[in-house]
Parts: structure tokens; sequence; C-alpha cells
């Protein structure tokens, strides 16, 4: 250490190294995104209800997209207290800290420092004992890394693409909850509608077995008359007991996924088209589309990072150059440290050139070159599963609304042939065997009815969150 000469202003040494890291090359891959893995556009015609919108899913919010404002009140109060999601805005917390931990490494540390000193040097040394004491203040730069071949700052970008796709892992997990409250929210409506199917067959199956039982005291029909209505009862009392179940478990359901008890009042009678407010979904959009969804950002930033990853372990062949200092003042005296003459400074770089590592540099590139390969096969597969979760969603609008047209007419076909069957029933031209056949038939045509009505709807909100809409709360 030279005690003679001024001390070096530590700001402008670290301006210097600074602009040295920011002006440092990188060895990373320049990225280029894979061709997409799917066919341009769905091969699946657009439906007739369907348009084809500029707009895709991702920029209609879900306050616009559902229109029933009990769904949305809840849809709200999951946002706000689910506790899946918070994990997930955790985790955006924890990435963030750890890029920004990461990211000091491309700036000097630069430490104050105070010390008192004081000890006594052997007579051996100068022919008789001396006692030496002194102050020193100062501040130091620790172990500073020249990032010349971008080590470091692919490190730094490593980090902050983990960061941006857990921010996309966030809005997935958003989306897919939007869609499960959605989707349970619209079970508990169809679990309601056949609970009153079920308990309005049970009263109008309890009237007819008290007429059937009178008519037995009478003497007009027989015990097995009586005990086949008797059956009717028992089936729909079984049903009412099982929807009764079913809403429970579909209302915990609502529960959970809102984080706080929900207010099942005021549900709407039936399921409809008025729980969604706008028009069907435009199928005409291309393929690309999906490169919006978060899912799929998420992995192409997984890969980014690991383009990142590739650049770090290549750097690490090269030099290291390593710069270590400190400047300040000492003085015997605690009043003499800032006087003339007790400045200090001292600064000693270090050059480290890998030799021999026993393959681990080698290995560290490979395994890099590796999880590349593989974050490249994991975007691929996330664009192939979104793609198929349109195209099945597609596929389903217009076979469940032809469906749903089938069951109407079948619920108008055996609505009728009960009805002609109880009066061929009074008229003694049938059994009441023949009337609990079409009434069974009726009723079964009714719940398929309701099952596809739900199936359309859970259908509509599929295909909403699979072209990668629901983390937006408002249309743009």
């Amino acid at each position: 250490m030279d005690r003679a000469g001024a001390p070096v202003p530590l700001a402008a040494l670290a301006c210097l190294l600074a602009a040295c890291a920011l002006a440092a090359c990188t060895l990373e891959p320049r990225y280029r995104a894979p061709p997409l893995p799917v066919p341009a556009q769905w091969p699946i015609p657009p439906t007739s209800g369907q348009s084809g919108g500029a707009r895709s899913a991702v920029d209609i919010g879900w306050r616009d997209f559902f229109a029933d404002p009990r769904m949305r009140q809840i849809i709200a109060s999951a946002l706000a207290n689910n506790r899946d999601l918070r994990v997930a805005v955790l985790d955006i917390q924890l990435a963030r800290a750890e890029y920004v931990a990461q990211r000091a490494n491309s700036l000097p540390q630069i430490d104050a420092s105070g010390s008192y000193t004081k000890e006594k040097l052997p007579p051996a040394e100068f022919g008789f004992p001396i006692t030496a004491a002194y102050y020193q203040v100062g501040a130091a730069l620790s172990s500073f890394e020249l990032d010349l071949f971008g080590r470091v700052r692919s490190l730094n970008h490593a980090a902050l693409q983990q960061y941006l796709s857990q921010a996309e892992a966030r809005r997935s997990a958003q989306l897919s909850l939007i869609a499960e409250v959605a989707q349970a929210y619209l079970t508990l409506i169809s679990d309601h509608e056949l609970l009153k199917l079920a308990e309005d067959t049970l009263q109008s199956q309890q009237a007819s077995y008290h007429i059937t039982l009178e008519e037995h005291q009478h003497g007009q029909v027989s015990g097995l008359d009586v005990a086949q209505a008797e059956t009717t009862v028992d089936s729909a009392r079984s049903d009412v007991a099982r929807y009764e179940g079913n809403i429970a478990e579909d209302v915990d359901a609502l529960n959970l996924l809102a984080g706080a008890p929900v207010d099942t009042s005021g549900l709407p009678d039936a399921l409809n088209d008025r729980t969604f407010g706008i028009g069907a979904l435009p199928a005409e959009l291309p393929s690309a589309v999906l490169l919006r969804r978060p899912d799929v950002l998420e992995a192409e930033h997984t890969l980014r990072a690991a383009d990142a990853d590739i650049g770090a372990a290549r750097a690490a062949f090269f030099p290291a150059i390593d710069l270590t200092g400190s400047a300040g003042t000492i003085s015997p005296q605690f009043s003499g440290l800032f006087g003339s003459g007790t400045g200090t400074w001292m600064y000693s770089p270090q050059v480290s050139l890998p030799i021999f590592h026993g393959g681990q540099l080698i290995g560290n590139l490979a395994e890099a070159k590796v999880n590349r390969a593989i974050a490249v096969a994991q975007y691929e597969k996330a664009i192939q599963t979104a793609f198929r979760e349109v195209a099945d969603a597609l596929a389903l609008t217009g076979t469940l609304e032809r469906e749903r047209e089938a069951e109407e007419a079948l619920v108008g076909a055996t609505g009728r042939a009960y009805e002609l069957s109880r009066q061929r029933y009074k008229a003694g031209r049938d059994s009441y065997l023949d009337v609990l056949d079409s009434q069974r038939s009726y009723y079964s045509a009714q719940q398929s009815l309701i099952a596809t009505e739900l199936a359309q709807q859970n259908n509509r909100v599929a295909l909403y969150r699979a072209l990668g809409g629901g983390w937006r709360e408002r249309s743009r």
C-alpha cells in the first residue's frame, strides 16, 4: 500500500468499471422463435353462431364476457382471496427479488469501514520494543468482476426471463381460476335446475301414487300397479337427495375457489344465454393468436432463460478479471484522520484463466444446451396443447348445438308420448307399465337436456380460456 499518493476517487472508478461491464459482449445464442408446430388455421369450419371478428379472446375482459352479476362477484372474490392465486403472486415477488439480487452483481460493491489497531512489535525486530497504534477509515471495493465476456450479463438475463416467466404463470393461474369459478357456478345452477325437476317429478309421482292407491282400494287396479307407482316415487325421492348432496358439494367448491363463503341466494332459475355478455367468440383467427396465451409466453421466457444460461456457460471458458481496491485515510491520532498526507489507497486486479477443470466446464455447457433443447420441446408442446384445446372447443361448439336441438325435440316428443300414454291408460287401452316407461323417458330426456345445456355453457367458457381470455378485467 502506497501512503504517499493521493486517494483514488472511488466514484470515478466505479463509473469506469460499470461502463466496462455494460459494454461487455455476450456469448448468448441469438434468440429465434421456433416455427409454429401446428397448422396456420384450425381444421374446423366456423359454426353458424360465430363471427370472424378482429378481436381475440385475449382482448376481451372477463367482466365483459361474463354478464351474470352474481358470477362476476364470485370471480372478483376469487381473484382477491384464492390461496393458489396468492401463492402465484408471491412466486412473482420471489422471482423479482432473485433477479434484483443477481443484477447487483453487475455493479461494484463498495463497503465503508473503520478500525483502530494497536500492536506491539518484538525487540528482535528493532532492538527495542515498539508499541504502535493507529486509526483507519476508508471504503473498499471487494472482488468486482469485469464482465468482459458477458457471463454476469447472461446470468442477469436468465434471472430476468425467469421473473417474466413467473409473471406469465400468475396470469395463467388467474385465467384457469376464472374458468374454474365460472364452470363451478354453472354446475351449481344446473344442479339446482335438476333438483327442481326432481322435486316436481316427485310431487307428480306422489299424486299419481295416491290416485293409484285409491283406485286399488276400490278394485279398479291391481296391486302390481300400486307397487310400480311406488317405485317411481322412491326413484324421484332418491334423485332429490342426490341433487341436494351435489348442490352442497358445488357450494363447497365455490367457497374454496372464492377463498371466502359465497352467497348463493338469488341464483338464476336455469341456464340461459344471458350468462354471457357478448356473442360467440370468433373462430376464424389464425393459430398464431395462441402465442399470446400466458402459458405459451411462460414457456417462451423459459426458453430465453435457457439461451442466457448457454451464454454464461460459454463465458466460463474465457479469462475472468476480478478487481479489489480500497481508499481511505490512516493516522496515529483520531483527530488527524482527515489531515493532509494521511491518504492511502490500494488496488489489486486478479486474472484467472481456466486450464484444467476435469471436464466441468464442458459438462456445464452441454447441460445448458440440453436444457435449451428441453425448453424448445416444452415451448412447442405448450403451443400444441393450446391448439388442441381450441380445436376441441370449436369441434364441440357445433356438435353440442346440434345435440341441444335434438334434446329439445326429444323432450317435446317424450312429453307428448307421456301425456298420450296416461290418456290411454285411463281409457284402459294401455297398462300402467307403459305409463311408467313413457314417464321415465320424459324425465330422462329432461335431465339430458339440462346436462347438454351445461356442457354447452362450459364449452363456451373453455373456448374463451383456450384462446387466452380471462386475465384482463376490462376489454380493450
